[in-house]
């Protein structure tokens, strides 16, 4: 089970920090999983915005590169999204997942607002 928060509303150019936590998730299979922030703006589809394979090394949209910043914290089996400059078109509902082969799981959604 994935919970994230983080969202608010923020104006252009401020900050905000995204988290999601596997609170039910042993360590070892935290691990395992891919991890990615998604996010959707009304009328649009779901979108990748970041990523970081269990392992690997972070990607990103080009729209958020040099912005975001996705990281994870195993100890805390966390994964975060920094994301700084943000722009009113980052405006969306933003959803953690976390992906393997056998299981593909969303968190709930938190609610980020840019105003310009």
């Amino acid at each position: 089970q994935l919970q994230a928060s983080g969202g608010g509303l923020v104006q252009t150019g401020e900050s905000l920090r995204l988290s999601c936590t596997a609170s039910r998730t042993i360590l070892s299979t935290f691990i395992s999983y891919n991890m990615g922030w998604y996010r959707q703006a009304p009328g649009k589809q779901r979108e990748l915005v970041a990523s970081i394979a269990s392992g690997g090394s972070p990607n990103y949209v080009d729209s958020v590169k040099g912005r975001f910043t996705i990281s994870k914290d195993n100890s805390k089996k966390t994964v975060y999204l920094q994301m700084n400059n943000l722009k009113p078109e980052d405006t969306a509902v933003y959803y953690c997942n976390a992906r393997r082969a056998d299981d593909d799981s969303w968190g709930q959604g938190t609610q980020v607002t840019v105003s310009s």
